[in-house]
């Protein structure tokens, strides 16, 4: 109890809250630990890393892992958080360009820049999206806000064209990118110059 002249808790509260901190201290240690783990296995090559393998590389008990997140759903909504933390700085960069053409030649390099951090993560959701409402969900979200930042940078002439706009899409998609740096084992290098070529062809038929 407080000392009613100093207004001090007791020795034992002290105690006790300083023990309580410790424990919250411990837990979000804990956490951050098994969500740092996944994305370290992730990134490395392991596309669908069990929880035990997971509680291995936090050096965490399974238990603490189950005890923080009720499932790997839980565990992979986190990721996809911590990932999307990583690439909205990039996302949020205005272009330098005005003309919407140079803004989608632009988007070229940022959309590379991006892909290549969550190439592993989105490969591992995807094997995964089967077993998973929150991962279908999110590859969905994620599908929408690549077209509608392209749909943000083109003009109204251009969207009323459903087949011109779905073929940009296309070209810019994270799919195209994956199949080009996996599928093709392109180089980044190489994998942009093909997107831009593409691109660059597509727009010479616009007239806008």
């Amino acid at each position: 109890m407080a000392n009613k002249k100093t207004g001090l808790l007791a020795p034992d509260k002290n105690r006790e809250r300083t023990s309580a901190d410790g424990r919250r201290e411990r837990s979000r240690s804990s956490r951050a630990r098994i969500v740092d783990a996944l994305l370290q296995l992730v990134a490395a090559g392991e596309v669908s890393p069990s929880a035990a393998r997971v509680a291995e590389t936090a050096k965490v008990g399974l238990r603490t892992v189950f005890r923080h997140f009720d499932d790997m759903d839980s565990l992979y909504r986190e990721m996809s958080e911590a990932i999307e933390e990583r690439i909205t700085e990039v996302l949020l960069q205005p272009f330098k360009a005005d003309h919407w053409r140079d803004r989608l030649l632009e988007s070229v390099e940022r959309r590379a820049s991006v892909y290549e951090i969550i190439m592993p993560y989105r490969v591992s959701a995807d094997t995964k999206r089967f077993e998973s409402e929150f991962l279908q969900q999110d590859r969905l979200r994620l599908l929408r806000l690549e077209r509608t930042a392209l749909e943000a940078t083109l003009p109204q002439s251009v969207l009323d064209d459903r087949v011109q706009t779905r073929a940009l899409s296309l070209i810019l998609s994270f799919q195209s990118w994956r199949a080009l740096r996996q599928d093709e084992e392109l180089s980044v290098s190489e994998a942009k110059a093909v997107v831009a070529r593409l691109l660059a062809n597509a727009l010479s038929t616009i007239d806008a």
